[in-house]
């Protein structure tokens, strides 16, 4: 009976995360959210609709392919053309990293010869996180040993629910330990959380345990990336960093379907974060069919390069 779990026994063991919750608001309505968000995307959008707005948003494309039918010749591939870009674009920035699974991780550092761009791992169980805490560890450990210079963990969603946030927070501070210096992003996976008030608690929960970004989603679920969970995640980086001093980064990912949707994630970091965060330190794009998109957009003709 003792692994039997409600909320009332984390009662008086989390209060630190509680306490750390309670400086922020959270109390946040929905349809306020959505009426913010859709106001700022009306008046704010189409002045960003730039050359060089767009050139910066390639050059945030965190690079990703988590197919099931991924294998080492599609991976080699998927990397030379990020090789090849270099040669064939000289003039114009290449994309912030490429992200796989942990098992690409080794072919991706021995095949990757463009400097500036990173390798991300998708780690820890992703994209349900529902493992064992020592295989997360291993499977993080694993990748970074193998050539990852990024990490995306997945938060234990169910565990948040559930009110173990102490149980939530220990896995993410464990994981960064592990990262050590190299940059940790937290996935928040919204679309399971629903509302802002959760996204917004989910949020700081995962800043104050480690994370170095908050991202949206993993892009498994139903529901991936939203402007209304990129608000309220913008809003609450911007709390954190007033009360911390620390700046963390933010990742929309999943269901970045058109150039459109990246100008709204753009539009949304300037208005509440503001210049600062407009680069690929702080801002990224999970996404694979965006580059094509933007590098159209970017060269004025349809470009099927990646």
């Amino acid at each position: 009976m003792e692994h039997q779990h409600s909320e009332e026994n984390y009662e008086g063991t989390h209060s630190k995360y509680d306490e750390a919750i309670s400086k922020y608001n959270t109390a946040l309505s929905d349809e306020e959210i959505a009426k913010a968000v859709k106001k700022l995307i009306e008046e704010k959008v189409e002045q960003n609709n730039t050359l060089e707005v767009k050139k910066l948003l390639f050059n945030c494309i965190d690079l990703t392919s988590l197919k099931c039918t991924d294998n080492e010749d599609s991976i080699l591939k998927f990397t030379e053309k990020v090789n090849d870009f270099e040669d064939k674009y000289p003039d114009l920035k290449n994309v912030a990293s490429i992200c796989v699974y942990p098992c690409f991780a080794q072919i991706v550092s021995q095949s990757l010869e463009v400097e500036e761009v990173g390798i991300t791992c998708v780690s820890a169980g992703f994209p349900s996180s529902q493992t064992f805490q020592e295989i997360k560890v291993a499977e993080t450990a694993m990748a970074l040993h193998e050539g990852a210079t990024e990490i995306d963990i997945v938060i234990s969603v169910g565990k948040f629910l559930n009110g173990d946030y102490e149980g939530m927070c220990d896995e993410i501070e464990e994981l960064k330990g592990v990262c050590g210096d190299k940059k940790m992003k937290v996935i928040l996976e919204t679309g399971a959380l629903k509302t802002a008030s959760n996204i917004k608690k989910a949020s700081i929960l995962a800043m104050y345990s480690g994370a170095d970004f908050i991202k949206t989603s993993t892009g498994k679920e139903n529901i991936s990336a939203t402007p209304e969970a990129a608000y309220i995640m913008c809003q609450a980086i911007k709390e954190y960093h007033k009360v911390s001093g620390r700046m963390i980064g933010f990742k929309p990912a999943g269901g970045i379907n058109c150039v459109k949707d990246a100008l709204n994630y753009y539009s949304i970091v300037k208005e509440v974060l503001g210049k600062e965060w407009l680069n690929n330190k702080y801002f990224r794009l999970g996404t694979s069919r965006l580059a094509n998109l933007l590098l159209s957009d970017i060269l004025g003709k349809e470009t099927m390069f990646f």
